[in-house]
């Protein structure tokens, strides 16, 4: 009778198996912890586009109507004196405190330290920021005035009829309160305005000279100077918990550089914004 013996995995093969088995499912774990944080990173580059291309898209359509007054449009709600109306809206579209006795302290700001800076614009239009008619009817425009602002990190607007700011008309709707967000996860909102004078240039092209900060208006208005331009940069935070090294620092308009408080995405946009009716104002006028 012949009887074989039955041979089992020496201890050596098993540790050789098992030792495999860890590298395999190390390397898996690996894999899938990578494509984690591929999603969330991309989630929140994404969030973050998304994000931005919407409120410059939306900025940059509200303000190419800055300074604009049609007197002849015939759907121009009856004002009190349209001529005085139009010469107000035509020499102010970006608003600054004082050019309302009725709100003293309402116009662009210039953020101290740093800070985010306020945008107020004026303009004929069927509605506000908010898409408010303010007491006119539907097909009906009237003078607006936008303030655009953050709160905490939240872009906000809100709008009121230039005809109550000026003490014209009693405010009907929402005047001025009711504050909407545009856009959220904002960490910096800086604005520069664009100068046009034509003791700079010697011409009527309207052409910015130079930018500055909204501070600074009064004195280049003084001076004969007229806003023709507004640049804008955001700096918005993504989405989602991401963890990014080194930290990246990021350089707004005339701001010094800014270095976010922690490692998650962060991404800036700008954009300059030529306001038309203040530059066709400039060159109606002759030298």
């Amino acid at each position: 009778m012949n009887i074989q013996k039955q041979q089992g995995y020496s201890l050596i093969e098993l540790m050789f198996t098992l030792l495999l088995g860890l590298m395999i499912s190390g390397a898996i774990i690996q894999v899938l912890v990578s494509n984690q944080i591929t999603e969330r990173l991309n989630r929140a580059m994404a969030s973050t586009q998304e994000s931005g291309r919407f409120i410059m898209t939306r900025l940059r359509s509200e303000m190419l109507t800055a300074g604009r007054y049609d007197s002849l449009n015939p759907n121009l709600a009856v004002g009190p004196d349209v001529v005085l109306e139009a010469a107000f809206i035509q020499n102010h579209p970006i608003i600054l405190p004082g050019d309302f006795a009725n709100a003293a302290t309402l116009g662009s700001l210039q953020g101290a330290s740093g800070g985010n800076d306020t945008l107020v614009v004026s303009m004929q239009a069927r509605q506000d920021c908010r898409g408010y008619k303010l007491g006119y009817a539907a097909n009906q425009e009237f003078p607006v005035v936008n303030e655009y602002f953050v709160v905490g990190t939240s872009l906000k607007c809100r709008g009121f009829d230039a005809r109550v700011l000026q003490g014209q008309r009693v405010a009907v709707g929402n005047n001025g309160d009711a504050a909407f967000t545009l856009v959220d996860d904002v960490q910096s909102f800086q604005v520069i305005y664009g100068i046009g004078n034509r003791n700079v240039s010697n011409d009527n092209s309207g052409r910015p000279v130079q930018y500055v900060t909204a501070d600074q208006l009064p004195a280049q208005i003084a001076a004969g100077g007229q806003v023709v331009a507004a640049r804008i940069a955001l700096l918005l935070k993504g989405e989602g918990d991401v963890y990014l090294d080194p930290v990246s620092t990021f350089k707004l308009l005339n701001e010094a550089e800014i270095t976010p408080p922690d490692h998650r995405l962060y991404k800036q946009f700008e954009t300059t914004i030529s306001f038309r009716n203040a530059k066709n104002f400039i060159r109606s006028n002759t030298l």
